[in-house]
């Protein structure tokens, strides 16, 4: 028999953060002792350097806190090549990587409906 597995993505996002925390593929911006954004780095995408979160805080975004996390992973990552992955909807994110001289390599659809990356 076949079937769907449910996954609650809250629970698997806290986790796959968690594990990223724990192999240090997790790095957090911080602004006087508060943390205001974090990306999840490894080297899952085809063995290429790949950004699978970046997060910033909505006070701090448009603050220079996510170009600094991206540059810092450009600055260790041991690929040629660097990519990530953002919704069609999230042009803020989609200018930030603009900005830092990133190239759209294609579309995936069907990962969210009505949305894609």
């Amino acid at each position: 028999m076949f079937y769907p597995l449910e996954i609650d993505n809250k629970e698997s996002r806290r986790d796959f953060i968690a594990k990223s925390v724990e192999s240090d593929t997790c790095f957090v911006a911080e602004i006087d002792g508060k943390v205001v954004g974090y990306t999840v780095f490894d080297y899952t995408f085809y063995s290429n350097g790949m950004i699978d979160i970046l997060y910033i805080c909505p006070e701090y975004r448009r603050q220079g806190v996510g170009a600094k996390l991206v540059k810092h992973v450009e600055s260790i990552c041991k690929t040629e090549k660097l990519f990530t992955s953002t919704n069609q909807s999230n042009l803020s994110m989609q200018g930030l990587l603009n900005k830092l001289g990133y190239v759209p390599s294609g579309f995936i659809d069907n990962l969210d409906e009505g949305d894609p990356e």
